[in-house]
């Protein structure tokens, strides 16, 4: 499977994957040097933990969860090509947006909105990566949503977009984003 990671520059991506592949490595003092080209990321995936209290949680069936997963970044400042990261199929897309910066929400969207477009990427999973939620205050989450126009947007693409607020600081929504990753 191909995974992909895309978003505008300083959104995050980076060290969303780095929280990813070490999630102990990154604390409130972490930063990151945006990306000029491509990085590769080995993800290990952990285990699902059963908890015996919980009756709803679902197991998936053997097979069905990968353990290990490699996701391409690609620096926001490649945006004009990450159309030729698209040569060969890309089953998931990772896209990152930093909740935190206002001016950067609306652009953001463009481009998200020109990769869904693509027709390459009809039938890839995206998942919509909300960063910095430290940063950004709880409302934020909404207002980006509605600058991005996600409601009306989704009912316009055939492609379902998953939505989950990240912070690679408190490890909000990263249960999450790994079970996104290792799904089928």
């Amino acid at each position: 499977m191909s995974f992909l990671c895309l978003g505008p520059m300083s959104a995050g991506k980076t060290l969303l994957l780095t929280c990813l592949q070490k999630p102990d490595s990154v604390n409130f003092t972490s930063h990151s040097v945006p990306s000029v080209g491509t990085n590769l990321y080995t993800i290990k995936i952990p285990p699902i933990v059963i908890d015996e209290k919980d009756v709803n949680q679902k197991i998936p069936p053997p097979g069905k969860r990968k353990e290990l997963v490699q996701v391409r970044e690609v620096g926001g400042c490649l945006a004009p090509i990450w159309r030729d990261y698209l040569l060969s199929p890309v089953d998931k897309l990772i896209y990152v947006v930093d909740t935190s910066n206002l001016c950067q929400i609306s652009a953001a969207g463009v481009l998200l909105y020109s990769m869904l477009a693509e027709p390459r990427l009809q039938k890839t999973k995206f998942l919509l990566v909300l960063s910095k939620m430290d940063l950004a205050y709880r409302q934020m989450r909404n207002e980006a949503l509605l600058m991005l126009q996600m409601e009306k947007f989704q009912k316009q693409i055939p492609q379902h977009i998953t939505i989950i607020q990240f912070s690679a600081i408190t490890k909000e929504g990263i249960d999450e984003i790994y079970d996104w990753l290792a799904m089928n």
